[in-house]
């Protein structure tokens, strides 16, 4: 089904597809995506593939400069309706994700997990998952990572179906795109709670 929806979805998004990456390439004089190490089912290692919305400026020192400073306009705009995610679905038909699952994370959160969280890498990672449509990047990661052990819990076709539509309408309103204070999400740093 994944392979299915995936390759049905990014062939009636191509044209939206084509104009982005034609249009980010000349926007960003480059590139137009990029490829970040994300862990996987396991915890295995995979590259997910985003449409770009930061620039590379960088300090004095070399060091990129904060999320905040580099996501420009048009950037901001993608990111708002999740246009940065379509080339997921070339991560899903590879088979390193799924549409439904648990957003998979940074690498360098492996080590911050307490067992309970670390569940969430027993299944595929996925596009959209049951913690994006309950706030996104709005809730706590104590939130986040409640919502993702229990889709993990109790996943299944409906539920699946449930999410997928409520994330289109989520998309076509730009819900729950970043926390406050945040382009995105704040880093998540560990935690006291939780075995």
């Amino acid at each position: 089904m994944d392979l299915f929806l995936s390759i049905f979805l990014f062939t009636l998004l191509s044209p939206l597809f084509l104009i982005l990456y034609t249009g980010l390439t000349i926007h960003f004089k480059g590139k137009p995506i990029f490829a970040q190490e994300r862990p996987g089912k396991g915890g295995v290692i995979f590259n997910i593939l985003k449409f770009k919305t930061m620039n590379d400026r960088r300090d004095t020192s070399g060091a990129l400069l904060p999320d905040r400073d580099r996501l420009t306009t048009l950037g901001g705009i993608i990111r708002k309706f999740s246009l940065d995610e379509i080339p997921q679905l070339l991560n899903v038909i590879k088979g390193d994700m799924s549409l439904i699952g648990p957003r998979p994370l940074l690498v360098e959160y492996l080590g911050l997990y307490s067992e309970d969280q670390f569940k969430r890498h027993l299944i595929k990672p996925g596009v959209t998952g049951w913690a994006q449509i309950n706030g996104r990047n709005t809730i706590s990661w104590e939130e986040k990572f409640a919502y993702d052990l229990w889709y993990v819990q109790h996943y299944n076709f409906f539920l699946d179906l449930k999410i997928l539509l409520r994330t289109f309408f989520n998309v076509i309103g730009g819900k729950g795109v970043s926390q406050q204070g945040h382009v995105s999400m704040g880093k998540f740093t560990g935690n006291k709670s939780s075995k």
